[in-house]
């Protein structure tokens, strides 16, 4: 489990890289969540001990955070997605346009990824769900990548998932 007594300060995160662009623009094509995970990941990997595997890490991790705000499906407002670095860990910023109908949706899926039995529910979604859920996305950032996955929402109509990814030296 993930605690705030094992967080950094946010002034100890370096910002690495940002993009943001227009949420309809983005939503317009699946492969622009690929693209971006992609071109990311290659950017801000380039320093790693193991630059090749740290960027298809983060890729994938990246990928699956972008279809989560893909799958919100709410053309209006801007993306942006922000990566930080603080020693081993990538943080990744992504905010996004929530429609108040889903708000409630992402405190619970976010939060889940901290219950006692978030292991046992991410092995139930994946051998039920014909696609990942965004819950099993999140779950699976926390089970397989031991992210901490947290929820900003202080500047509707958007939210902004923050996790922080401990990707360098982690043996998987």
């Amino acid at each position: 489990m993930h605690g705030a007594e094992n967080q950094p300060t946010e002034a100890a995160f370096e910002p690495l890289l940002h993009f943001e662009m227009e949420m309809g623009a983005f939503l317009s094509d699946w492969n622009h969540c690929d693209q971006l995970s992609t071109f990311m990941a290659r950017m801000i990997s380039h320093n790693r001990t193991d630059p090749v595997r740290h960027s298809n890490f983060f890729s994938s991790a990246l990928n699956e955070l972008l279809e989560v705000s893909f799958r919100s499906g709410s053309p209006d407002g801007r993306i942006g997605c922000a990566v930080y670095r603080w020693g081993p860990t990538e943080r990744v910023e992504l905010t996004f346009p929530c429609p108040p109908g889903q708000r409630q949706f992402y405190r619970e899926a976010v939060s889940k990824t901290r219950d006692a039995d978030a292991h046992a529910r991410y092995l139930d979604s994946i051998s039920t769900d014909l696609a990942p859920s965004r819950e099993a996305v999140l779950l699976d950032l926390s089970i397989n990548f031991d992210a901490d996955v947290r929820l900003d929402e202080s500047d509707p109509p958007s939210i902004r998932l923050v996790v922080d990814l401990p990707l360098e030296g982690v043996v998987r």
